[in-house]
């Protein structure tokens, strides 16, 4: 059996904007719905959603058969969590708040097995071998993976050439929430300073020859972090997509009876 390729890895290299969705509901039910939707990549976020290494395995196999590439988010730099997710398949990680390039190598590590890493060997129990069914897995795996280091902090924008120049880091996700948050101006990343920093970090990482990518939900901030050259942006966020259509829905009924109006279709 051949090794599983990464398509959202392809999809980096071949240079096309990767329009994705932040999928935070924690089921494979909502992540297959979200998959089924047209988004190039999704992001099972296992930093502030509610998502255990099971659950996060269920969306894996939840959203297998679709075309929207799987991006799992970690909840923290820990070794043995990374292990975890790249033996139950997870192929490309994405990794909060690396703030040097020291964490960043550390992090190429624990993707690695030795002598280039840490990686243990899980052998015939892990999907990601499909129970030792990928020829010579232990030599390749790597060719496959995608490491994504989120950059969301003033210490990380101080050293993110550094952090981008690394060898085995495949790209950069600028943060603007915790970075605007960290800068002092919380709630707010449209601030001059923090707007600055940003530039910078997207500057820095095409100047080390990485895809970048950033969350925007608005569309009039995709669109002008793409003319900036983000090659990944993740332009909506399923939790929010549902209260904004559930209350314009309620709002709409609401509204039409405190009118007075009222119509039938039948």
């Amino acid at each position: 059996m051949h090794m599983p390729v990464n398509p959202f890895r392809r999809a980096l290299a071949g240079g096309e904007v990767q329009y994705g969705l932040w999928a935070g509901f924690a089921t494979g039910y909502a992540a297959e719905i979200a998959a089924s939707t047209g988004f190039d990549w999704m992001l099972i976020d296992g930093e502030h959603a509610p998502n255990t290494v099971p659950a996060i395995l269920a969306q894996l196999q939840a959203v297998a058969p679709y075309d929207s590439a799987p991006v799992v988010r970690t909840v923290n730099q820990d070794p043995a969590l990374i292990k975890q997710l790249l033996d139950i398949g997870a192929q490309t990680l994405m990794v909060p708040m690396v703030e040097s390039a020291d964490q960043a190598t550390a992090l190429v590590r624990a993707m690695r097995y030795p002598p280039h890493g840490m990686r243990g060997v899980g052998g015939g129990l892990v999907r990601a071998t499909r129970w030792d069914g990928v020829d010579d897995y232990l030599a390749h795996a790597h060719e496959e993976l995608c490491l994504i280091v989120q950059v969301e902090s003033p210490r990380g924008i101080e050293n993110v050439e550094a952090i981008a120049a690394t060898e085995g880091v495949d790209a950069v996700f600028v943060g603007p929430a915790d970075l605007s948050v960290g800068m002092g101006h919380p709630g707010n990343p449209g601030h001059p300073d923090v707007q600055a920093a940003i530039v910078h970090a997207i500057e820095a990482v095409q100047a080390a020859g990485k895809p970048v990518g950033i969350l925007a939900p608005v569309e009039a901030d995709a669109r002008h972090y793409q003319s900036m050259g983000c090659r990944f942006i993740a332009v909506g966020i399923d939790i929010s997509l549902l209260r904004q259509a559930a209350l314009a829905t309620i709002a709409h009924y609401k509204e039409g009876a405190s009118s007075g109006s009222a119509s039938s279709t039948y």
